[in-house]
């Protein structure tokens, strides 16, 4: 093995060996297409290891580099814009000396680079101005590579081989690079340049640009990933002299991905507020869902997050369903959908598969085809399959879709048999998990890192291990499913499956409970020994109903002491646990959809304060992120006066729950439901952060009919007024 080669214990941890040049990156998103760039606009081996071009888990641009003279330019500014489809970047050139003419002084020529992806390709248009009082003459290059390194190896992971690159395919306005995977696939990676560089070689383009005072020039590089390449050069040299991109290619390409996210976005509920922060948190979420969901063949799904889980996971796109459900409804169905279509339907130890139950992640990248990950259709999460239930049941509650319910329900009915048979493999009554691939996840709860699972004294937790939150979405499932029973007219499995949920509830506080710490067991190990453990998993316990009134209480006021609330929101690990690392993934970081799941807790025992302390303290996080967009997670250290929350150097952003985190706590504060069947909308004591003084809430829709309404805070009180409604429905205010 290599010496730079990091060995950690966790076979997919994510490897950050070195501090960042520029912590700053820009994400753009379009279907299976994902693009990393640096605040330049740049892909650079500084800076970010994962900055780069990806399709299918590969990278197919590794290096692009503009220079101005030889020199990178200067930085002026860079932004992704609101609807997420465009990245703009403004640059000018350094001093840039002549050995017999005058120098050219720094910001005479302005350099506006604009980016889009779309139709598997990233258009980028550059216009060149010159502002100086004289002409000019400067070169303009752009440097270009790709190593098509599967996602795995760029998050560190090594490879004793790899495939082979191919020889480069120039022409006189475009090049070809190419790479022979040892999956036997051609990907490759093309560049057209417009108009023709002066100079393009395999690895450069060259301009030289001549600008008369106030002159501007423009080039358009259309660079597209292409995969199953003919294995003969001749035939993939025969792509490259089709006719060149027009001028209207970069510009029909933003029309039609701003066009796309427009029409998802006029679907959705608008939301304002008076705090123009808490709009633009908002505002950037939405955005987030929108770019991140992602057409399949079996319907649109919200892929997890960039760069590391640019895919399809089966428990984020359940827990992203279940945040904008009340937003936009039809993400909860896609995910119902796609996740039904990939239910497995036999044993394959390998795979961690069992009959019914729900999928974990799947991958389309060489190392997953090859077998050298195992995730290219792999199961091995413990809490898919009664998430899978618990969003069916809350998706009919929202819509009153029955029609969609009974075309699923078979994959309802083998998901209920997987929990009874195979999730509770001995028979005691709780789901538990233990892997049976040699190579799939050790933990395989959402706190999958190796070490998360431990008890008091930090020993890890021994297999087979039941969580306390899985505990709690089987009790969930059980009753969405008994509900979903009576709806479809089986009285007599409703009432069945609502008793055994009564009992899980009862075996449940007797095996959980722990008195002396306030909150329930964060798990019971192998043999049924608590993991007496303060964590944030119990509060996702009062998400699902399972607590009792006295220790949701308890639980509350645990999680938001000194010790678990950071300030910044409720770590995953209480300050005081063996194991506590604020910089660590998951034993005492602060993930925002943990938070929002754990709000929304609060707010179903009637504990609304406390579930606006937490949409409080991440509204505050999130006016320190770029763009106001919560990443995956941060570094849970206690907040400081006068300074921002710490970043976690390896987390995703965007992350889809944690995009979504903002949908189920304003939900929460409000005290929202829909009830489809029933077509009324309740707001039971709401209530306002602080920083927002009133709302609108626009184009909800409730069982066909249209509302608009208005929320304004009066000290503790909060006034609901409905502005319009348009169709059937009630709105129901509970104080």
């Amino acid at each position: 093995m290599p010496e730079d080669v990091v060995r950690i214990e966790d076979g997919f941890y994510i490897l950050s060996t070195s501090s960042r040049v520029d912590d700053r990156t820009c994400v753009l998103k379009q279907g299976d297409v994902f693009a990393i760039f640096d605040r330049f606009g740049d892909v650079e081996s500084l800076g970010s290891g994962a900055l780069g071009i990806y399709h299918h888990d590969t990278r197919f641009l590794s290096k692009l580099a503009l220079k101005v003279a030889d020199e990178r330019p200067l930085f002026l500014s860079s932004t992704i814009k609101e609807d997420n489809a465009v990245l703009a970047v403004d640059l000018m050139n350094p001093d840039i000396p002549h050995a017999n003419d005058a120098t050219i002084a720094r910001g005479s020529v302005h350099v506006f680079r604009s980016k889009v992806l779309w139709d598997v390709a990233c258009h980028e248009r550059l216009r060149i101005h010159n502002y100086g009082l004289s002409q000019v003459e400067i070169a303009l290059t752009i440097d270009f590579d790709a190593d098509y390194r599967d996602i795995f190896e760029v998050r560190g992971t090594h490879r004793e081989e790899r495939g082979e690159r191919l020889p480069t395919d120039v022409t006189a306005d475009a090049v070809m690079l190419a790479y022979d995977g040892l999956d036997r696939c051609i990907r490759g990676t093309q560049l057209v340049f417009e108009p023709r560089p002066t100079e393009l070689s395999a690895s450069r383009a060259r301009y030289v640009l001549r600008l008369e005072p106030r002159g501007e020039a423009s080039v358009h590089v259309e660079l597209s990933c292409f995969e199953g390449l003919p294995r003969e050069a001749s035939a993939r040299h025969a792509i490259l002299v089709r006719a060149p991109s027009k001028v209207a290619r970069y510009e029909d390409a933003v029309q039609a991905s701003t066009s796309a996210l427009s029409q998802a976005r006029a679907q959705a509920p608008a939301i304002a507020t008076s705090s123009i922060p808490f709009n633009e948190w908002v505002g950037r979420s939405g955005s987030d869902l929108y770019m991140m969901e992602t057409d399949t063949p079996h319907g649109c799904y919200p892929y997890a997050g960039v760069p590391w889980f640019s895919t399809v996971f089966g428990r984020d796109g359940i827990i992203t369903g279940l945040e904008y459900l009340w937003y936009q409804p039809s993400v909860a169905r896609g995910v119902l959908q796609y996740l039904a279509a990939t239910q497995a339907d036999s044993v394959d130890e390998e795979r961690d598969a069992q009959p019914g139950k729900i999928l974990h992640e799947m991958r389309a990248g060489e190392m997953a085809i090859l077998g050298e990950v195992p995730f290219g259709r792999y199961y091995g999460s413990v809490d898919s399959t009664p998430l899978f239930l618990m969003l069916a049941g809350a998706y009919y509650g929202r819509t009153a879709d029955l029609d969609f319910i009974r075309a699923i329900w078979p994959n309802v009915e083998r998901a209920l048999a997987w929990i009874d048979r195979y999730g509770d493999a001995d028979g005691d009554g709780f789901v538990e998990y233990a892997r049976t691939s040699s190579n799939g996840l050790v933990q395989q709860g959402w706190k999958d890192s190796y070490d998360s699972i431990f008890h008091r004294n930090g020993d890890l937790a021994e297999p087979p291990i039941a969580l306390c939150e899985v505990q709690g979405y089987v009790y969930a499932a059980k009753l969405a499913a008994s509900t979903l029973s009576r709806a479809l007219g089986d009285d007599a499995r409703a009432e069945a499956l609502a008793r055994e949920a009564a009992k899980l509830r009862d075996r449940f506080e007797q095996a959980f409970w722990c008195d002396d710490i306030g909150t329930y067991a964060l798990a019971l190990d192998g043999k049924k020994k608590p993991c007496r453990v303060i964590a944030s998993n119990a509060g996702q316990c009062l998400y699902t109903g399972i607590a009792s009134d006295e220790h949701a209480r308890r639980v509350a006021r645990t999680l938001l002491d000194k010790t678990s609330f950071s300030g910044w929101g409720i770590r995953t690990v209480a300050t005081t646990e063996a194991r506590y690392n604020p910089m660590s993934y998951h034993n005492g970081s602060v993930w925002p959809h943990d938070n929002a799941i754990i709000a929304a807790g609060f707010a179903r025992y009637g504990l609304r304060r406390d579930a606006t302390t937490v949409l409080s303290a991440l509204f505050d996080a999130s006016r320190y992120f770029d763009l106001h967009r919560l990443p995956e997670l941060f570094c849970g250290f206690p907040r400081r006066s006068g300074e921002s929350p710490t970043l976690y150097p390896v987390s995703c952003s965007p992350q889809m729950w944690s995009s979504g985190a903002v949908f189920l706590l304003i939900a929460a504060c409000l005290g929202l439901s829909i009830d489809g069947p029933r077509k009324t909308a309740t707001f039971s004591d709401p209530l306002l952060p602080n920083a927002v003084a009133d709302m609108q809430i626009d184009r909800l829709a409730v069982a066909g009919a249209m509302l608009k309404l208005a929320f304004t805070r009066h000290g503790d009180d909060v006034g609901v007024n409905v502005l319009q409604r348009d169709g059937d429905c009630s709105v129901i205010v509970r104080k």
